[in-house]
């Protein structure tokens, strides 16, 4: 029998905080665009994902998401996501199921808004209402690979849509596996069909169709599977860590569930406030633990610190807030500080 490779917590972790950039910031440029938003951004909290590409690459400016390497589309559970837009296909056909109703619907809702838009670019409500459908239907026709969005976190979406990809959706999904498990590995086909939204049967047939390039690892939460050109990365040994990151709600680092989140935070308490019911905040990254969470108000960020920081962490949690790429806001940006909570200690 072949001997699985093990893997430890802290091995784990370190993998993912080098690959996504957040030990050492990549330099400002398209190809670092691309890498940051690989196994894409959500940015369903307006500009969550401007945030995320500020934690992960040097002077990010307010207007980082109309650069010509980046697009928006309805991805991962239908969410607003940011994708390199040169491999969009990926996160949308990449989820279309193999057969049934929701494929169906679909090609139809696709046809149509191709036939209505004509080239345009429309709100998505006004095209929804010429359709006699709810906007939020729409989304749907994301499965096929032809829509994309735009939304600047005010205001309704306007929606476009572009020709149809000349690949097969097995293939699409494929290839978005290798994102998410080079972004998010080790990890199984579970997990895999939790994040992006789809059925289990389509994960696990994406997962069998990659065969040889996946390895069989043994973590702290059981089997799964890394890609194997990244055992390397996951063997070597692990950078230092950088000194604060204020990572945006629904960054790649903490969209997680289930064992996944209990590695990253062992304790219970903790992570209610992290992954709360509602909008999760912020989190706050400090020499590679996340020690805290945070929150914005126009140009105030409130830190809630889960333990005593040292002065020089603070001044770096601080100098991280004034650094943020805030658009339409004037003025500095403050950092107010809050008690910590009775259940940290």
């Amino acid at each position: 029998m072949t001997r699985r490779l093990e893997l430890s917590g802290g091995q784990i972790l370190a993998y993912r905080r080098k690959v996504q950039a957040l030990d050492e910031r990549r330099p400002p440029g398209p190809d670092s665009l691309r890498r940051a938003a690989w196994a894409g951004l959500q940015d369903s909290v307006p500009r969550s994902a401007l945030h995320s590409l500020h934690a992960r690459i040097e002077g990010v400016a307010v207007d980082a998401l109309d650069d010509p390497a980046l697009a928006q589309v309805w991805g991962p559970r239908y969410t607003a996501y940011v994708v390199p837009a040169s491999d969009h296909v990926a996160f949308t056909l990449g989820r279309q199921p193999a057969r049934g109703p929701t494929r169906r619907r679909a090609e139809e809702l696709a046809a149509r808004l191709h036939a209505h838009l004509d080239g345009r670019k429309l709100p998505y409500g006004e095209a929804g209402r010429a359709l006699g459908v709810q906007p939020n239907s729409l989304r749907y026709a994301s499965l096929t690979g032809t829509l994309l969005i735009r939304w600047e976190g005010a205001g309704q979406p306007v929606i476009w849509t572009v020709p149809r990809p000349q690949i097969d959706p097995l293939e699409a999904r494929m290839e978005l596996v290798r994102r998410f498990l080079h972004v998010y590995g080790p990890s199984t086909p579970e997990a895999f069909a939790r994040w992006a939204g789809i059925g289990l049967p389509e994960a696990t047939v994406a997962f069998d169709a990659l065969g040889h390039s996946l390895l069989a690892v043994r973590t702290p939460s059981g089997e799964a599977d890394i890609l194997a050109a990244d055992e390397p990365a996951f063997r070597a040994p692990p950078s230092r860590p950088a000194a604060a990151r204020l990572l945006p709600s629904g960054d790649p680092y903490f969209l997680l569930q289930g064992a996944d989140r209990e590695l990253l935070v062992p304790q219970a308490e903790r992570r209610a406030l992290l992954w709360t019911p509602r909008v999760w905040p912020g989190a706050v990254l400090v020499e590679g633990e996340i020690v805290g969470t945070w929150r914005r108000d126009s140009a105030t960020v409130t830190i809630q610190p889960w333990m005593r920081v040292s002065p020089e962490q603070r001044q770096a949690i601080e100098q991280e807030a004034r650094c943020l790429p805030l658009p339409g806001v004037q003025g500095p940006i403050v950092t107010r500080w809050t008690s910590g909570h009775s259940a940290l200690h």
